[in-house]
């Protein structure tokens, strides 16, 4: 998956440094992006996703009228480095306040995410995410699950007008019955391959945690299109005897299937456009402000916060009784455990996994699509609670506790690991969508 760049030369003509920085940029993005013959300014651009200028003059202020004829984005790679040139600010300068969309990096990795999105942004157009459910938000919890968005069909048509992206639905009933008739001897042949870290699940578990893997593992393997999952794993857990934690971690890994748990499309999406984008380690769980009190505590079976400084800034993140469901490829820790919710089946799993302390960034998409919220803070450590649905979550300090209040849009948010916000802006730029942070 490559961008596709249209390199533009001024009505002056190409000169020796339009030749080389052109050699440079092909070299140096040769793993990012195809770049095609150059063209005169003036020219009909044909299939590109954008256009690169490895050269910029001073002709740009009087050909202003033939740039804004371009209906695509500007890359500006001027330096010897892959990047802009300081020199080149005042033009780029000049042609943002024209109203022309222009990325100016100041670092090739900069560049180099700028064509992954740009790539991205063209394959969503052919990208599928296949969803089991049957008739959510109807089943268990239902006074809780009936109230989310993503189940929608406003949010469905509104994924597929925004990115392209289709999604498919087919029965988890159906999916379920179908793990069931998979033989022992199939799944403990692949359980004895995989040799997973596990404590205190039992054969059957693990066999059941296995025979749901596989079973989706086929669903997706019929369509090369299929890009991300999900399954409505807990309001109609009554389908199945297990839990789908194991199988979106091993897929992960085998085929970078980009999962989110309890079908939750906008978390899925979200999790999709930055991790194919950045290139960035993301998992979702459940966001609990210290500043929310026993309101987020009762849900998890816990007395009170951590006794901490600061807590008006501090948050709880704990899903399903652990910190998120995290791919072992991402964790520091990593232990299949038996599962602790009461909403699922006694045979069920779950994983318990800690990503390294240190800078995350907390985002999610409005269910507008046209913002992404962007929250930088810390992972300082993390918290357990014996006999609690918080048996290992984690503590995120935040810089404004309070503004983020006002920010959060569902109790579901993606944690990607390390500060990524520079990252996330430009990626932003790509799609159209505005930071709020």
């Amino acid at each position: 998956m490559k961008a596709k760049l249209q390199p533009l030369y001024f009505k002056s003509g190409m000169d020796d440094e339009f030749k080389s920085h052109l050699d440079m940029i092909r070299e140096f993005l040769k793993d990012e992006a195809c770049i095609i013959e150059p063209l005169e300014l003036g020219k009909p651009v044909k299939d590109a996703d954008a256009i690169i200028f490895p050269q910029l003059i001073g002709d740009a202020f009087k050909q202003v009228n033939l740039l804004e004829k371009i209906k695509l984005p500007f890359l500006v790679t001027t330096s010897d480095f892959g990047a802009v040139n300081v020199w080149d600010w005042e033009i780029v300068t000049f042609l943002k306040a024209e109203g022309l969309k222009v990325f100016a990096p100041y670092n090739l990795d900069l560049t180099k995410k700028i064509c992954k999105s740009l790539a991205l942004k063209r394959d969503m157009k052919k990208t599928k995410f296949l969803v089991f459910q049957d008739n959510p938000g109807v089943g268990l919890q239902a006074e809780i699950f009936k109230r989310f968005y993503w189940w929608e069909e406003r949010c469905e048509k509104s994924i597929k007008e925004k990115f392209g992206i289709s999604i498919v639905k087919k029965s988890f009933k159906e999916l379920s019955e179908k793990a069931k008739k998979i033989s022992d001897s199939l799944a403990a042949e692949v359980a004895n391959h995989k040799k997973i870290p596990k404590e205190g699940v039992s054969d059957n578990a693990l066999l059941s945690a296995y025979k749901i893997y596989l079973a989706v593992k086929e669903e997706v393997e019929k369509d090369p299109d299929i890009k991300g999952a999900g399954i409505n794993c807990l309001n109609e857990s009554f389908y199945s005897d297990t839990t789908p934690c194991l199988a979106w971690s091993l897929l992960y890994e085998e085929k970078n299937l980009v999962w989110a748990c309890e079908a939750d499309t906008m978390a899925l999406m979200t999790m999709y456009l930055i991790h194919k984008s950045i290139g960035a380690d993301i998992i979702m769980s459940n966001i609990y402000p210290f500043l929310m009190g026993m309101a987020a505590l009762k849900h998890e079976r816990i007395e009170k916060f951590p006794e901490i400084d600061e807590p008006e800034n501090h948050l709880l993140v704990v899903h399903c009784g652990y910190f998120g469901l995290t791919p072992k490829c991402m964790a520091t820790e990593w232990t299949l455990r038996k599962k602790i919710l009461a909403i699922v089946d006694e045979n069920a799993t779950v994983i318990d996994a800690k990503l390294p302390p240190g800078n995350i960034v907390i985002t999610k998409l409005h269910p507008k699509l046209d913002k992404l919220m962007v929250a930088q803070g810390i992972l300082e450590n993390y918290v357990q609670y014996p006999g609690s649905d918080c048996r290992n979550g984690a503590v995120i300090k935040v810089k404004d506790g309070y503004r983020l209040m006002d920010l959060f849009y569902s109790h579901h948010n993606c944690i990607v690991v390390g500060d990524k916000s520079e990252d996330l802006k430009y990626m932003a730029k790509v799609f159209d969508l505005d930071i709020i942070s």
